[in-house]
């Protein structure tokens, strides 16, 4: 079944808004983990967001809004670029057109929630960005099931919880813990479940030095992982080379894609590596036609791609979802992270099993 929305169209549609009035405000919002998120360069506990609203002046009620959400330790940009340059699009926002088109490459969670807000406006601020079978409720996206690192018991838990309600593919973050605890803990994981009826994802976040990283992968393949995130740290293109060339498990790249705007920096980054995957997430990247550049020089060089959100609102996450929905990829989507927090905001998004889905019927609630 194809979508109702051409997601080649996403450069035209950014570039021909025609919009001739508009005011612009955005709005600081702390969202709260339910339960801490430990990754091996730190534990969350919040997270810091920016809210975008665009609207025209003589129509305030109808309004756009786009989520402005880096990651420190991740995003290029820091926290005082982002409110400067939020201040500028809001003094400027009528030159949107120049704004889209590359004078926010250089903070790229901006760029992405003007693109959201814009998107928005244009269908009439129904936070329906790309209609489709998505949107309205026939359809679903697959999503993977996310294990933060933790004690093993803690991982154990996590990964019975979501094997009970059915996913069919876990993500599972390593890097933290002793690698035997972790080498035991996906042990236990193969023992119960076959690759058949569950596909292994890693997700290292550079954890591992490049002296240690091919022994590592050569242990753990007999699991049939699907694949390993960013093995090591981003930037150490000669050595991720050697192990995408080397390890028995393909190799993802994440956060090596990170901070690489012109499309020569992408390419650069691609045939240099020449990894078997990469991780595309839109809050990080600069947005739709960011990433869209990323999967068509990709897909140039037969390696595959999936998307993942990075810890946004639901707002964000309704943007990437729909998004996402339109480029029809088979394989589990990192989407799954709409539960995380305990203010988010209410939407018409929801999990089903492994399943994200869109309840048309239900009414967004942005409570700031």
């Amino acid at each position: 079944m194809q979508p109702d929305f051409d997601s080649e169209d996403v450069f035209d549609l950014l570039r021909n808004l025609d919009f001739k009035n508009l005011k612009s405000e955005f709005i600081p919002y702390q969202l709260q983990f339910r339960k801490p998120g430990k990754t091996s360069r730190g534990t969350m506990t919040q997270r810091n967001i920016w809210l975008l609203k665009v609207y025209e002046k003589d129509f305030p009620e109808l309004a756009g809004y786009g989520e402005v959400a880096p990651l420190p330790g991740l995003s290029i940009e820091t926290a005082a670029e982002i409110e400067d340059k939020l201040l500028d699009v809001c003094v400027g926002i009528n030159r949107y057109a120049e704004l889209l088109s590359g004078e926010l490459e250089r903070v790229p969670s901006v760029q992405f929630g003007l693109e959201q807000a814009m998107l928005d406006l244009k269908n009439n601020g129904d936070r329906i960005l790309f209609p489709s079978k998505f949107t309205s409720g026939q359809e679903l996206i697959r999503t993977n099931g996310l294990i933060w690192m933790g004690s093993p018991d803690y991982m154990i838990e996590q990964i019975n919880e979501k094997m009970h309600l059915g996913f069919k593919c876990l993500k599972l973050k390593i890097g933290a813990l002793d690698f035997e605890d972790e080498y035991r803990i996906i042990e236990q994981i193969r023992n119960v479940f076959g690759y058949q009826d569950l596909e292994i994802r890693l997700d290292a976040n550079g954890a591992y030095n490049a002296e240690d990283a091919l022994e590592i992968l050569e242990r753990l393949a007999p699991f049939e992982i699907h694949s390993i995130e960013q093995p090591i740290k981003a930037g150490n293109w000669d050595e991720m080379a050697g192990l995408c060339e080397a390890s028995p498990i393909a190799i993802a790249l994440d956060e090596e894609c990170i901070g690489a705007i012109s499309k020569e920096d992408k390419e650069e980054i691609l045939d240099g590596i020449t990894p078997a995957f990469i991780v595309l997430k839109p809050s990080l990247l600069g947005g739709f036609q960011q990433s869209e550049e990323w999967i068509e020089l990709a897909e140039q060089r037969d390696i595959n791609w999936w998307i993942t959100s990075a810890l946004e609102s639901n707002l964000g996450l309704n943007a990437i979802a729909q998004w996402t929905f339109t480029k029809q990829n088979p394989m589990h989507q990192g989407l799954g992270t709409g539960q995380l927090f305990t203010n988010n905001f209410e939407s018409p998004l929801y999990m089903e099993g492994e399943n994200l889905m869109f309840d048309p019927a239900k009414r967004w609630k942005l409570h700031f």
